[in-house]
C-alpha cells in the first residue's frame, strides 16, 4: 500500500519525528511510504526508509507548489494523500480538487493556535476538512479542542504518540554527563524542542533554577532571541540538533515542559521511557501520558516563579525522582509503544487499501 504524507519539511520536530517513525515502522508491514515536503527536505530525511519528494515551495503562496503536487500524485498514485498540519492541507486540497483524485487523511498535531481560532480560520478548516476522508489527532484534548470550534465529531479521532522502547532506554546518567561535558555533580534540567514561540525556553532561563541548563534542538524563529538571552550564563548549554537525543535524556534529572501548545508530547514519552521525570505544564495533553505525582508532575507554569518552585521541590527530592522516572518507564511500555502506534495507523489507513471510503 502506497502512501504519500504531505509535510512543511523534514526539519527536526515532533511532528516531523512521528512522521518518521510512522513512515519506517509500516516498512516492514509492506507499506511504500513518501514523504513530500512543500518547501525543503531537512535533516530528518536522512533517517527514512522510503522517498523524499521536495516541491519547491519558497515565499508566500506557490502555485508551483499545487502543479508539482498534483503531478507527483499522478506519477505514484497512493492509495492516501496524508496531510500534517494546516499549510500541507491546503496544498493537497488544491492539488486533489478537494480530495477527489486523492483520498486524503488530515493529521492536526497540537491545539489550535490563537490566530487559528479566528472566525474566518474556523471556516477555512472547515472547509477544507470536508475534503478528508478521515481526521486525526495526537491527544483526546486535542479532538475535544476541535469540537468545541464546531467540527464533525465522526470524522476526528485520536491517535497517541508512540516511541521506541529499544532506542529510549535508562542509562548510566554520569555517564551521559560526561559524554556532553557536563559537571557529573550538580543536576541537569533538560528543555527539548524547536524554538518556536510556544515552547517558552525563555520561561526556563527566568526561572534560574538551581541547576544546569540543556536545550536540546535547533531551528524555530526564537532561537537567535534565546541564545541572546543565554549569553554569558555558564550554567545553560546548547546541544543543537543531535542525532542521539538519548544520550541527552540520559543526563536529564529532570525533563522540563513550559510549553503552553503541545498536541502530545514526544519529548515527554521519549524522556519518561529512558526512565527521566517530566515537568509539565497544564492544558498541553500531558495529562493523557501523566498522573502528577506518579509518573510525572503537571503544575501551572505559566510564570517562570512557578516553574522554579516546582524545579527546586522536585530536584531536593532525588530519591523520588527517580521512583517517578522508574513509573515513567513502565508507563511508555504498557501504553505508549511504537507498536501500538503503528497498529492504529495502518487501522486508518485500511479502509483506502481495501477500496472503501
Amino acid at each position: 500500500m502506497r502512501i504519500v504524507h504531505l509535510v512543511n519539511s523534514l526539519e527536526p520536530g515532533g511532528m516531523e519525528n512521528g512522521v518518521c517513525n510512522i513512515a519506517n515502522g509500516l516498512a516492514s508491514r509492506k507499506f511504500d511510504t513518501h514523504v513530500a515536503c512543500l518547501e525543503r527536505r531537512g535533516s530528518f530525511a536522512e533517517r527514512l526508509s522510503g522517498s523524499v519528494h521536495v516541491l519547491g515551495k519558497s515565499g508566500g503562496f506557490s502555485p508551483r507548489a499545487v502543479f508539482n503536487l498534483a503531478c507527483l500524485l499522478l506519477r505514484l498514485r497512493p492509495a492516501v494523500l496524508h496531510t500534517h498540519n494546516l499549510g500541507p492541507l491546503i496544498y493537497a486540497n488544491l492539488a486533489t480538487l478537494g480530495g477527489r483524485t486523492c483520498r486524503i487523511i488530515h493529521g492536526e498535531h497540537a491545539q489550535l493556535a490563537p490566530w487559528e481560532r479566528e472566525q474566518r480560520r474556523i471556516r477555512q478548516r472547515h472547509r477544507l476538512y470536508r475534503g478528508c476522508r478521515a481526521i486525526h489527532t495526537v491527544s483526546r484534548g486535542q479532538v475535544d479542542d476541535l469540537v468545541r470550534h464546531g467540527f464533525a465529531h465522526e470524522k476526528i479521532r485520536s491517535i497517541p504518540n508512540g516511541v521506541d522502547t529499544v532506542r529510549f532506554t535508562p542509562g548510566d546518567r554520569s555517564e551521559a554527563k560526561r559524554a556532553l561535558g557536563l559537571p557529573e555533580n550538580e543536576p541537569v534540567v533538560g528543555l527539548v524542542a524547536r524554538f518556536g514561540p510556544y515552547k517558552r525556553h525563555d520561561a526556563l532561563i527566568a526561572a534560574r533554577p538551581d541547576a544546569q541548563l540543556l536545550f536540546v534542538g535547533s531551528g524555530g524563529s526564537e532561537e537567535a532571541r534565546i541564545r541572546q538571552l543565554a549569553e554569558g550564563n555558564a550554567r545553560l548549554h546548547f546541544t543543537g540538533f543531535r542525532r542521539d537525543p538519548e544520550t541527552c535524556y540520559r543526563a536529564m534529572d529532570l525533563l522540563a515542559i513550559p510549553s503552553i501548545n503541545e498536541g502530545m508530547s514526544n519529548a515527554a514519552l521519549e524522556a519518561m521511557s529512558c526512565g527521566v521525570a517530566a515537568l509539565g505544564n497544564l492544558g498541553c495533553g500531558l495529562d493523557e501520558i501523566i498522573t502528577s505525582g506518579e509518573n510525572g508532575v503537571i503544575a501551572d507554569l505559566t510564570q517562570p516563579a512557578e516553574l522554579a518552585r516546582e524545579i527546586s521541590a522536585l530536584l531536593a527530592k532525588p530519591s523520588e525522582l527517580v521512583d517517578i522516572g522508574r513509573r515513567a518507564r513502565m508507563t511508555v511500555e504498557t501504553r505508549f509503544s511504537i507498536t501500538a502506534m503503528l497498529d492504529a495507523y495502518e487501522q486508518l489507513y485500511r479502509p483506502a487499501r481495501d477500496g472503501n471510503s
